[in-house]
């Protein structure tokens, strides 16, 4: 009998972590509502101005959000001319995100002396509201970023 207790003690200690009260905790695999409330495809355009001898210029690519995460990405990872555009968005729409890319055709880049596939990165303050955004990039030339909800 004694056994029986001391088995019984063990499996509720098992069963202890899946045992919680009702609404005291969530799944993992749930999100709060709020975190989904930019959720989708957006198209992304980046403005930079010329500067430095550098022709200036503007594109479009899509991002997504999952999760208020937005990943954005121009031409192919890895290659010259991409552009990797990647932050989480608070549920306030204020985001701080990172672009990094390689560097394309000399005569969009400041200086020019820049050999084409060079690595660079910065920073980007955004501001999201239901179906679009705006950003600017905080180091290096003048860059806008404009979002609208697909």
């Amino acid at each position: 009998m004694r056994n029986t207790g001391l088995c019984l003690a063990a499996i509720g200690v098992m069963l202890w972590p899946c045992i919680v009260p009702q609404g005291q905790a969530q799944s993992p695999a749930q999100v709060p509502a709020d975190a989904q409330h930019y959720d989708g495809k957006w198209q992304t355009t980046v403005t930079c101005e010329a500067s430095r001898g550098a022709l200036g210029f503007s594109y479009r690519f899509d991002s997504f959000v999952k999760d208020s995460h937005l990943r954005g990405l121009r031409g192919t990872e890895g290659q010259p001319s991409y552009l990797l555009v990647e932050g989480d968005i608070a549920a306030d729409g204020s985001a701080r995100l990172y672009a990094k890319g390689m560097t394309g055709s000399k005569e969009y880049v400041p200086g020019r002396d820049t050999q084409p596939g060079t690595d660079f990165g910065y920073h980007v303050k955004a501001q999201f509201e239901e179906k679009k955004g705006a950003g600017t990039r905080e180091e290096g030339r003048a860059c806008s970023y404009e979002f609208e909800r697909k």
